[in-house]
């Protein structure tokens, strides 16, 4: 947790987690640019960012050591079954 790499991990999925909230919330409604709750929309994106970064926290220690993944990536050379 206390990496560059695990921090840089994080807030990636946390910047695509809040574009992901954002298209959600267009998609959800007829979205009309001029009359939109902006504070709203970009207030449940923020959520939806911090909630991410809260997950990767949580994660660690499950995936693979240091990295805010709850998957365990195969190792180097495997091929599959």
């Amino acid at each position: 947790m206390f990496t560059r790499s695990f921090w840089k991990l994080s807030v990636e999925r946390a910047i695509k987690t809040v574009a992901q909230a954002l298209v959600a919330v267009f998609a959800a409604s007829q979205f009309d640019w001029f009359s939109a709750d902006w504070q709203a929309i970009l207030g449940t994106a923020a959520t939806a960012g911090v909630l991410s970064v809260l997950m990767s926290v949580a994660s660690i220690g499950v995936g693979d050591k240091g990295t805010p993944s709850l998957v365990v990536e195969p190792a180097q050379g495997y091929t599959g079954p």
